[in-house]
């Protein structure tokens, strides 16, 4: 599976939704990489965090809003 910057991605294991920030190749492995970002609670703010991942661990994911909304014309 091919990943590209701002898909949304989940570790085929679970966890928290991520987006995809950069693909590329590891400087130091040459291996296929993926970093990605998200956003995790921490206290009483929402701290960034960041790590690199290995496509086959991960699974493209559909962001859920939570709630619905709808537009009108007048």
């Amino acid at each position: 599976m091919s990943f590209e910057p701002g898909d949304t991605v989940q570790l085929k294991s679970g966890g928290p939704l991520m987006t995809v920030e950069q693909v590329g190749k590891a400087a130091m492995t040459g291996e296929d990489t993926v970093w990605c970002v998200w956003f995790e609670k921490v206290g009483s703010r929402q701290a960034r965090q960041e790590a690199t991942f290995r496509p086959t661990s991960l699974e493209k994911s559909s962001p859920s809003y939570g709630g619905s909304f709808s537009v009108s014309r007048a």
